[in-house]
């Protein structure tokens, strides 16, 4: 009997399979390349498992609080980013956290110890990509287990009020991590990045850019600016679903000089750097990062940089903010080699980048804390 209104099974009205206008099968076009897709966990319920204790959750509002307050020139520390080019074992990391906590209370009148504690590795063409993404070293990419593995190293971190710092380098990660970073960074390879700006201008932490891999300050003050302003864009929310995210804009963005074509560590260079940022209307400061090209990927030219720095600040330079040092439990570093497990390799010492061993950084530390303390008396 007709009342006047469409029913759900109406014949009328049914397009299912073999209807002209059914769905048509794209994969002869799409997903070509991919050979396979597994399941990832949601954020929500990886913070659920592995929720963030409220000591925890001090420890980052205090830090990012004071990082804030350093940056816009309320705090006159200088904020020292050191620790392992890359995280691939839990325990020496977690041993790294220990020395570095007693020297962070020993020197908290003049140094803000953050530890770097970094999961991603940007690679020129392939590699071990990071222990989220590879957490076994062997290439199974189990990396529901990474995600897993590095929110519990962050989780022992913070218990032990060590803060700390990594940085970003995929786009979704952050969801799984970010409430426990103090500091985050975003690398030479992707400062051009609109995605990376983009998400930086929506991050809770500070965010240091690094200047382009050709040495370009100009290139990271660019993306200071950008990260200052609010932005939309697509993404992951915490339940793993896809949203639009508008951002409200990063007020706590910095430069980090890493060196290009030549180091960039020196005080004509700092001062240079600090004229393009005063071009921009921006804040004249800057972090060194003693690695990479500022040292020539040589690692102990690290502390030939520091010494260096420290003069800067003990002769009263305002201009440098913080620091960036690669260092491990021992010096250098060791390949990963097919067939190797992690027992095969020699313990504290890095996978990736050469670092500085902690017999090295110590006295480094020392060196740059007295630098601060004799910048106090150019006032």
């Amino acid at each position: 009997m007709a009342t006047g209104r469409q029913t759900l099974d109406d014949h009328r009205h049914d397009h299912e399979v073999g209807a002209h206008d059914a769905t048509v099968d794209s994969t002869r076009t799409d997903d070509t390349r991919i050979g396979a897709v597994r399941p990832l966990i949601s954020p929500a319920l990886l913070l659920d498992e592995q929720p963030i204790p409220e000591p925890a959750l001090q420890l980052v509002e205090r830090t990012r609080r004071e990082i804030g307050a350093l940056l816009r020139g309320q705090d006159d520390r200088l904020l020292v980013i050191v620790g392992p080019c890359s995280i691939h074992d839990h325990d020496q990391a977690l041993q790294y956290a220990r020395l570095l906590r007693a020297e962070a209370e020993a020197l908290a009148p003049d140094l803000l110890l953050v530890m770097r504690v970094y999961f991603e590795k940007p690679r020129t063409t392939v590699g071990w990509k990071g222990y989220i993404n590879d957490p076994r070293l062997d290439g199974s990419f189990h990396m529901n287990e990474g995600l897993r593995l590095a929110r519990q190293l962050l989780l022992d971190i913070n218990a032990l009020g060590v803060p700390a710092g990594t940085e970003f380098l995929d786009l979704l990660s952050p969801q799984y991590i970010s409430d426990l970073i103090a500091w985050g960074a975003i690398g030479a390879r992707t400062t051009e990045s609109q995605s990376h700006r983009q998400l930086a201008s929506g991050l809770s932490c500070p965010v240091g850019f690094k200047n382009g891999t050709d040495g370009s300050v100009k290139v990271a003050a660019d993306a200071v600016l950008a990260a200052t302003a609010s932005h939309a864009f697509m993404g992951m929310t915490k339940m793993g679903q896809a949203a639009i995210f508008e951002t409200r804009g990063n007020a706590d963005c910095h430069v980090i000089l890493r060196g290009g074509h030549q180091p960039n560590f020196d005080a004509a260079s700092v001062a240079a750097a600090c004229a393009t940022l005063r071009g921009a209307g921006l804040r004249e400061q800057v972090m060194i990062d003693f690695s990479h090209a500022n040292s020539s990927k040589q690692y102990l030219r690290q502390i030939d940089v520091g010494h260096d720095v420290a003069r800067q600040l003990a002769d009263g330079g305002r201009g440098i903010c913080g620091v960036m040092i690669e260092s491990h439990l021992q010096e250098g570093r060791q390949d990963l080699l097919p067939g190797q497990s992690r027992a095969d390799l020699a313990p504290g010492v890095s996978i990736t980048d050469a670092c500085l061993g902690w017999s090295q950084t110590r006295p480094l530390l020392h060196r740059l804390a007295e630098a601060v303390q004799a910048r106090r008396r150019h006032r």
